[in-house]
């Protein structure tokens, strides 16, 4: 039972086409250059978008401990003590145990505040001296320390 196809028996064709099958040395290594080159580009954006996501983290959990100083506010009719004199302090946020973020208060008075967020060693190393400490006051007024507006840092 064998059938032929031009000059081709079926599971016995010898032509040309099929016995070059395969791929050279060549062939391999420019493939795994574009793959190299790929997963470069690939791997520095994915580590933009890390550290730009930390540093939005950072700024939320900024603006977090804000909303509780207007809280404060609100209960004590000041910024740095409440009714019973004992100093304002910012509570331990849960979204500051994930930040790559230090959070202070500063700048403490009776009509104002500062939050600093202050980002450890690896967020300052990678974001290159960009967004350095992010501030927020009682005014809302967001501020950086770092090369970049604080428009950049703080959206």
């Amino acid at each position: 039972m064998t059938s032929i196809i031009g000059n081709c028996q079926l599971l016995h064709c010898t032509t040309a086409r099929h016995r070059a099958a395969g791929f050279t040395l060549i062939e391999m290594m420019v493939v795994v250059a574009i793959v190299a080159i790929l997963s470069a580009v690939a791997y520095a954006s994915y580590n933009e978008s890390v550290w730009k996501t930390r540093r939005r983290e950072g700024a939320a959990c900024a603006v977090e401990a804000a909303q509780f100083m207007e809280r404060f506010y609100t209960t004590n009719l000041r910024y740095n003590t409440d009714l019973a004199g004992v100093a304002a302090a910012l509570p331990a946020l849960p979204c500051a145990a994930q930040a790559k973020y230090a959070y202070t208060l500063a700048n403490l008075a009776p009509t104002t505040y500062t939050i600093d967020a202050t980002p450890d060693e690896q967020q300052t190393a990678s974001d290159k001296g960009r967004c350095n400490v992010l501030s927020i006051n009682q005014a809302n007024v967001k501020t950086e320390t770092g090369s970049e507006t604080a428009a950049f840092c703080w959206d």
